[in-house]
């Protein structure tokens, strides 16, 4: 008979943190004992400068079990409150259809993974993302799409970006119509400031036809318009082609079956979102935007673009195609500094559209519409006639002293309203209307007394309220794809067939150096579809959102914990928003203290490429500062530059601790140098997960740092976004976090998200995280991956050579692995062990950055010991291959290494002519131990993919 345990002893069972720190006690002191430390305080001690170690903890509350968790966020959640919403302005109710919201957006196979940089492992999401495109590119009717962006402002401020940089036109005039939705407008305008773009409103037909007349490189109008209005702008495309400028459309892709689609009347750039192909509301986000264009402007496209090559045996496989556009390439040349997409969302869209199919859109497109014109006729019937002309959704309606007292009587029957224009209510229906909605909404209108129009007669005679001149009669998502999985039972196997092709971390460690793949945990992951987080519009009123307020609040108090600033910002949905809202916040600053000339940003040569493509985003002028022999910042030839350009220097932008994998020593130094000389440090919180609990950017020197809550505070990485990018900054500098006022909440900088809480349905996830780890938790997090860097690093030491290591042989966080000196012995380079990995079932780690010919390796303090054995095991067993080509026991053009990744088709054929054996080329360390990973491709040919440009679905001919 088992004895009773202790009741302290079942409460510490139940806590989270040793769920989610892989290393026990024993592995701990393995591990120590490998590295030749006593304990994990002196490996710390060793690493960490004492000048910048963290003299008091954080003061966050005591870590809650993961029951305790979840029952203090359910009730901050209820706080929210879900009402009917017909606000609309590009956020909508849509049904997720089951078997995508189980098996897509909450099945970790899916939210787990990373940017499908390794093509040949990411073969189901690259799938889900190119139905993507081609939905896209169906809808617009236009000839290319991107994977998606970070919201429709976003988007819309990419778009004109991508004109300025593409048209003859030499205006830097930008043509808005005032009737797109409020935030683009002012996403707009925020970017548009400090790159000398001027950025003109047009509020009435009237003063669309001055402004057309006038010079401008671009013009921007919203199709429908946020008010509803569906014009015909066939006219307006040609004035502005005649003025050798582009014309930009932001439309409802819901809408488009129904309608003309812009690519059919001249458009050159279309953008918009997806949200309602799926996903839900959630305050804002995250929700996956798209941009598409004219085929001339496809190498100036921001964002990723998946597209279709071949792998090494002829066979169609895909691959991200034209990269050297990304900015971590391009660098201050980059045309943007977006580096994340939306791949989880953009995921959710495309199998909505796979699932429902060209006819299911259009019938949930036509029940809309249907459902507005029979809403218009019952207001009608009630005296509140709509505004005269074509509309898909959306109702504008004058109602004159009258609005407030409806919009209230909205709110108690719970139905939320839009007020648009002095005196103006717009009503929105979406999907998820029901008729009992639109008996509702005449409730609301209703006068006292007045009787509520019957519905029976309008249901048998009334038309959408779309002109026969605008109705779209082209077809749309012809590929079979669209038309296959229609039922649950397809469609859960199309789902499970693509998540089949892809390594996340359900199956297998990721170790990827800056990128920080840790454990993303389900009790973090169960709020996020809680309807009191995912069903709330986020320009709901704010009496409506306290749990939201309430969750936005503690979150910030707890990051300023963790970073030692005194203010922080949620609103950045990415780490590139996040950089360049900070960069924002001083530059604003100097301008409030008579300095805006100061426009120089100093930036060491290994940093992240976001860091200089933002800079030039915020108008900065970049200067690159040397590193010395170790990686470090050249001091010497900061201090160099600093005196050169002290009238204008406006920053340094530096990664802590180092883009390496190194804590420099003299950071403070650094710091102190750059304000002496006028300037503000800004420290890129990429490398966070080494910081937390034992050392604070903002108590050593840095004013402003973002966050990336998709790395050290757990939000998932979902297959290349959705991320969060906090911006957090210092006292002086709280007053230019970014504002929104289009949520009610203006400031000295406007927004720069869409949303005023960005990807907010994602942030339960971080609050979660740091509610369970509590202060204690988290800067054991940080210990332990420190810890387990250093074990990888001295394990393979003697095999592979740690590139970039403190004067004692430590290193933080990460290690470089050193590569380039086998291809001189072997041919074999950096990118063929990271292929070979694939064999072994690993994703590989970063490859070639910050040094070419390296792998850069981040275990994090998720991982096991026997996992990072198992990784370590593999690493040796491919350097092992490689000596056995060193010897010349096989060829330099014909190895394991150089044939990786082998499929199983490979390695069934009868005819095997290699010169090592086929279990050679299998890579089973130990079968009974890891589930054999079998690549679904062999290697991807790059060259051959960007040659050939093909970024749609591939033709069902190109299988047979």
């Amino acid at each position: 008979m088992q004895s009773a345990r202790p009741l302290g002893e079942l409460e510490n069972n139940a806590e989270f943190i040793p769920r989610h720190i892989g290393i026990s006690e024993a592995d701990e002191r393995h591990m120590l004992s490998v590295i030749g430390e006593a304990s994990r305080r002196a490996l710390i001690e060793s690493i960490v400068p004492r000048s910048i170690a963290r003299t008091s903890e954080m003061r966050l509350p005591p870590p809650a079990t993961e029951a305790g968790a979840l029952a203090e966020l359910r009730a901050i959640a209820s706080r929210n409150r879900v009402a009917r919403s017909f606000i609309g302005q590009g956020y909508h109710g849509t049904i997720t259809p089951p078997v995508i919201l189980r098996n897509i957006l909450e099945n970790p196979a899916w939210y787990t993974a990373y940017t499908p940089y390794q093509a040949e492992i990411s073969q189901g999401r690259m799938e889900a993302l190119v139905n993507f495109q081609t939905m896209v590119c169906d809808l617009t009717a236009m000839p290319i799409a991107n994977a998606s962006m970070l919201d429709e402002a976003t988007a819309a401020a990419e778009a004109m970006t991508l004109a300025k940089r593409s048209v003859k036109s030499r205006s830097n005039t930008f043509v808005v119509a005032g009737d797109c939705h409020p935030q683009t407008i002012e996403v707009i305008q925020t970017r548009a400031a400090p790159l000398g773009i001027q950025v003109l409103l047009a509020n009435s037909h009237e003063e669309w036809s001055e402004r057309l007349a006038g010079d401008y490189f671009a013009v921007l109008a919203q199709y429908p318009s946020t008010s509803g209005r569906i014009d015909d702008l066939r006219a307006d495309v040609d004035k502005v082609h005649a003025k050798q400028a582009a014309f930009i459309v932001a439309a409802d892709l819901l809408a488009l079956t129904l309608i003309v689609p812009p690519g059919e009347f001249g458009a050159d750039i279309v953008c918009g979102t997806t949200q309602r192909f799926g996903m839900p509301m959630g305050a804002g986000g995250p929700h996956a935007a798209y941009l598409a264009c004219r085929d001339e402007y496809k190498r100036s496209l921001p964002g990723r673009l998946v597209g279709v090559s071949i792998d090494s045996h002829g066979n169609p496989a895909y691959r991200l195609a034209l990269q050297t556009r990304e900015q971590h390439i391009r660098r201050e040349k980059a045309t943007s500094n977006i580096c994340t997409a939306q791949v989880l969302p953009a995921v959710v869209a495309s199998m909505y559209a796979v699932y429902h199919g060209p006819q299911g859109l259009k019938r949930i497109a036509q029940r809309v519409a249907s459902y507005t014109a029979i809403l218009a006729k019952g207001l009608e019937q009630l005296g509140h006639k709509p505004r005269a002309g074509a509309f898909f959704d959306t109702l504008s309606l004058h109602t004159g002293e009258a609005t407030q007292a409806i919009v209230s009587k909205g709110h108690a029957l719970n139905a939320n309203l839009r007020v648009g224009w002095d005196e103006y209510i717009m009503v929105s229906l979406d999907e998820t209307t029901t008729r009992d909605d639109i008996r509702l909404l005449w409730q609301v209108f209703a006068r006292p007394g007045q009787a509520l129009p019957d519905f029976a007669p309008f249901e048998k005679g009334v038309e959408p309220a779309i002109p026969t001149a605008l109705r779209r009669t082209s077809a749309f998502l012809a590929h079979p794809v669209f038309n296959t999985h229609h039922s649950e039972t397809g469609m859960l196997r199309y789902i499970r067939s693509l998540s089949d092709k892809d390594l996340a971390l359900d199956r297998t460690m990721i170790p990827l150096g800056s990128c920080t793949m840790k454990l993303n945990a389900t009790s973090e992951m169960i709020p996020i579809t809680w309807p009191e987080f995912a069903h709330v519009h986020p320009f709901a009123p704010r009496e409506q959102l306290q749990g939201y307020a309430e969750l936005d609040r503690q979150l910030r108090e707890w990051l300023c914990q963790a970073t030692g600033y005194a203010g922080i910002s949620l609103q950045p949905n990415a780490g590139s928003q996040g950089e360049y809202a900070g960069l924002l916040a001083i530059q604003a600053w100097h301008a409030s203290r008579g300095q805006a000339h100061r426009d120089v940003c100093l930036i060491p040569s290994s940093a992240h490429g976001t860091n200089p493509a933002s800079a030039q985003m915020v108008g900065m002028q970049v200067v690159v500062t040397a590193c010395d022999a170790s990686g470090n910042v050249d001091l010497a030839d900061l201090e160099a530059k600093c005196r050169q350009h002290a009238d204008k220097l406006a920053a340094v932008m530096i990664t802590y601790p180092s883009t390496h994998g190194v804590f420099e020593t003299q950071v403070k130094e650094l710091c102190a140098l750059v304000h002496r000389y006028g300037g503000r440090v800004y420290v890129d919180g990429a490398n966070m997960n080494a910081l937390v609990g034992v050392a604070a950017p903002g108590e050593f020197g840095g004013d402003v740092s973002h966050l990336n809550l998709h790395k050290t505070f757990c939000i998932p990485h979902g297959g290349g976004g959705p991320g969060v990018g906090p911006v957090c900054v210092v006292e002086d500098l709280v007053p230019f976090l970014p504002g929104h006022a289009t949520g009610g909440v203006p400031g000295q900088v406007g927004a720069v998200s869409a949303a005023p809480l960005g990807n907010a349905a994602v942030l339960p996830i971080s609050w979660m995280y740091c509610r369970m780890m509590g202060a204690q938790g988290l800067r054991q997090a940080t210990e332990v991956a420190i810890l387990s860097a250093n074990y990888i690093s001295t394990r393979l030491k003697d095999h592979y050579p740690t590139l970039y290591a403190s004067r004692n042989g430590h290193v933080a966080h990460e290690c470089i692995l050193d590569l380039r000196p086998l291809k001189d012995t072997s041919g074999v380079t950096a990118e063929d062990v990271a292929k070979r990995l694939v064999d072994y079932g690993f994703h590989a780690p970063t490859l070639s950055f910050p040094v070419a010919g390296t792998l850069m390796v981040e275990p994090t303090e998720s991982e096991t010991l026997e996992e990072l054995d198992r990784f370590i095991a593999a690493m040796v067993a491919i350097r092992e291959e490689i000596r056995r080509v060193e010897k010349g026991e096989w060829p330099q053009d014909d190895n394991p290494l150089k044939n990786a990744p082998h499929t199983a088709a490979s390695l069934l054929k009868s005819d095997w002519t290699h010169a090592y054996p086929r279990d050679a080329g299998a890579a089973v360390l130990d079968e009974r131990r890891h589930a054999k990973y079998w690549p679904p491709v062999g290697r991807v040919d790059n060259v051959w993919g960007d040659r050939n440009l093909f970024c749609s679905c591939v033709p069902m001919s190109a299988y047979e």
